[in-house]
């Protein structure tokens, strides 16, 4: 631990217990916790060219009063001061609320300074500052920080300002003057009162550059570090299966594999043949072949004399496994059953007793596959299927199932690269990045709601030629506060707009597990034609006779759910469609819609959802893993993130890094985080 974190606040002019107890309260406990406060924006104070400032930006200009002002008074109170301003070449409106007092200040030729919200269209800015003389701001840019309690962002200003005369000298900095001099980075010294203290947007952007190269660094160590160490300390099950036998089971498939698979099952085999336990995620577009290769990945397992589990968050798709497991390995002798909780009494006791007497070879299941009484004989490999909704308490159970079985996590959610490196660090990981031949790409419209009748129409076209649709909606029920389309509603309106011509089933989340198997089997068996639903059916449903996918307010889901949705059409041989219904207020609303009808690459959609939504909420926060950084930004520094990336793997595999002095700070940071130790492993 660094002196500065062990220097309580109140050693400071000015933090006495009060503001202490308010400054705790933000988690600012130590100097070091104060300087490493940074500002979340910057108020702009440079001299713009109005034409070069975009609609609804803030800027600052300096003009001359031409005209005289008027004032005017409405309701109680609320006055609006209008006057108009000679800015280079430019004659701009500016305008005051509630400052009738400013008139009087103001007179023809007068230089003032004004800084507020620049409306292009009309050619005038709403005022939030005013300094009546040419422009003097000594700074261009001044720092504006987050604040709780009695804290005022004045006075942070000033409490930080004061630990940086005392203390801002005393930062100790992790990285090597080599490093420093190989990307020309400021020192950290530098860098953070320049952080703080910006003399200019130039300067602001330098140190910026320190701190998000220091932040991406020191965590792609670690988590690095941990994964080397894992790796090398892992007791791992070596793997003995024949080629021959695996090749022979290849050929019985009834596709040929595609470029990817082959490159992705060469990469997991690799690991399964080693005495290291595997630790790999498997990404995969919708439809790419995931669990062909998981399934190759099984057999390999099970001639090894291994078992294998495979885990899936909802029951739906853990029948749907199960089936193709099941269809996959009919003329092989392997056994696969299936564990959820709808198996219960006798039929489970049974089950759990083969299983621990190793008579089950391939075992899929929920979440029921980690109960305390599920005992297998010799477990080999763990895929975990969409792996990202289930904990990390969750995966570690299952993998304690077994002596250090291999595991292996699968999703249909792209991850972009940026993600997979911080989230998924500490993992290799493997991408099938090509889909299957002949398989059409499904067609998306964006419509509005007021053309729900022309919808309608085109979906019974569809249902005409013996085909069948998925309706989502975002709701099960009317919501007050949601003006948004709801199941039940949706149900009775179609039940009631195809008048008896066709079955329409309805599924959601409140339906027990029989009552969703029972409608899934209708639809499944096309007792059903149209199924509405709400995003239940997000995962695990595979009816190659569905051909239409239409989504109420789609401007509610980010776009690798509606992808994800999307993704329950085009299974089959014949043309499918996915329809987008929503009237987004939002430009980011807006944008969703038009990317999702250009590209059915979920890579791109993956990364243009990054960008709109934000890391937190791509996995949703609870269990995302991703890291919080105070500077960087996984999105907009992403080739930071790759050079520092490759610095951490170079280090890391270098002698150098281990024996010289230059290097004691990231060492003493790996060493500090506790990744080297055993207890870290899981």
């Amino acid at each position: 631990m660094s002196k500065l974190a062990e220097t309580s606040i109140t050693n400071l002019k000015g933090i006495g217990e009060e503001t202490a107890n308010s400054l705790y309260a933000m988690g600012i406990q130590s100097v070091e916790d104060l300087l490493m406060h940074f500002p979340y924006r910057y108020e702009d104070y440079r001299l713009r060219d109005i034409s070069e400032v975009k609609h609804d930006e803030k800027i600052t200009v300096e003009g001359k009063v031409h005209g005289e002002p008027s004032l005017m008074y409405y309701g109680k109170k609320k006055s609006r001061l209008t006057f108009r301003l000679f800015v280079g070449r430019f004659l701009v409106k500016a305008i005051c609320f509630n400052r009738p007092f400013y008139k009087n200040k103001l007179a023809i030729n007068d230089t003032v300074t004004v800084t507020g919200k620049w409306d292009q269209h009309r050619q005038t800015i709403t005022v939030l500052e005013i300094h009546f003389g040419p422009f003097t701001k000594e700074k261009e840019v001044e720092p504006v920080y987050s604040v709780k309690g009695n804290i005022t962002v004045k006075q942070m200003r000033k409490f930080i300002g004061n630990a940086l005369k005392v203390y801002g000298n005393e930062l100790e900095s992790s990285l090597p003057s080599s490093l420093l001099s190989k990307y020309k980075l400021p020192s950290k010294s530098d860098s953070i009162q320049a952080l703080h203290n910006p003399v200019n947007q130039e300067v602001l952007k330098h140190a910026r550059r320190y701190f998000v190269y220091e932040e991406f660094l020191l965590f792609q160590l670690k988590i690095q570090a941990l994964r080397k160490y894992k790796r090398e300390h892992s007791k791992g099950i070596i793997h003995n299966f024949t080629e021959k036998a695996l090749l022979d089971f290849i050929a019985t498939l009834p596709f040929p594999l595609t470029g990817a698979q082959q490159r992705v099952l060469k990469e997991i085999l690799g690991d399964l043949s080693t005495p290291f336990r595997m630790n790999r995620l498997l990404q995969g577009d919708v439809g790419s072949g995931k669990t062909v290769v998981a399934a190759i990945c099984l057999y390999a397992s099970c001639l090894s004399g291994y078992q294998g589990a495979l885990m899936v968050p909802t029951e739906i798709l853990a029948e749907q496994h199960a089936q193709s497991l099941t269809s996959l390995f009919a003329n092989t002798p392997l056994t696969i059953e299936l564990l959820t909780s709808s198996v219960k009494g006798k039929r489970r006791r049974e089950l759990l007793e083969r299983l621990g007497k190793g008579e089950i070879d391939i075992l899929v299941g929920t979440h029921a596959l980690i109960q305390e009484e599920v005992d297998f004989s010799r477990l080999g490999l763990v895929i975990t299927d969409e792996q990202h909704r289930f904990g990390v308490e969750q995966r570690r159970v299952l993998r304690e199932k077994g002596e250090s079985p291999d595991v292996l996590f699968m999703t249909a959610t792209p991850i972009p690269r940026t993600l997979a490196i911080t989230a998924f660090g500490e993992m290799d990981v493997s991408v099938i990045d090509e889909m299957p031949a002949g398989r059409k790409v499904i067609e998306t419209y964006w419509a509005k709601h007021q053309m729900i009748d022309r919808v309608l129409a085109f979906v019974e076209k569809e249902l005409q030629k013996g085909r069948q649709a998925y309706v989502i909606c975002p709701l099960i029920e009317e919501s007050e506060k949601l003006d948004v389309q709801n199941a039940i509603d949706v149900h009775d309106m179609l039940t009631h707009y195809y008048d008896g011509n066709w079955n329409i089933g309805l599924m959601h989340g409140r339906l027990n597990s029989d009552e969703k198997e029972k409608v899934m089997q209708k639809f499944s068996e096309n007792h059903v034609q149209v199924l509405v639903s709400t995003t239940v059916v997000e995962v695990g449903v595979n009816v190659p006779n569905a051909t239409m996918m239409v989504i109420y307010d789609a401007e509610r889901f980010g776009l690798s759910q509606l992808h994800q949705l999307r993704g329950r059409v085009g299974r089959g041989s014949e043309q499918s469609y996915c329809i987008l219904l929503a009237d987004p207020k939002s430009e980011v609303g807006k944008e969703r819609m038009k990317i999702m009808t250009e590209t059915n690459d979920g890579f791109v959609l993956s990364e243009k959802d990054l960008e709109l939504r934000g890391p937190g909420d791509f996995f949703g926060r609870k269990q995302s893993g991703v890291p919080e950084f105070k500077v960087a930004d996984m999105v907009h520094d992403y080739r930071a993130l790759e050079v520092a990336r490759q610095d951490a793997y170079e280090m890391l595999h270098s002698s150098d890094f281990w024996e010289e002095d230059q290097y004691q700070g990231l060492r003493n940071v790996i060493e500090e985080s506790g990744v080297l130790d055993g207890d870290k492993l899981d």
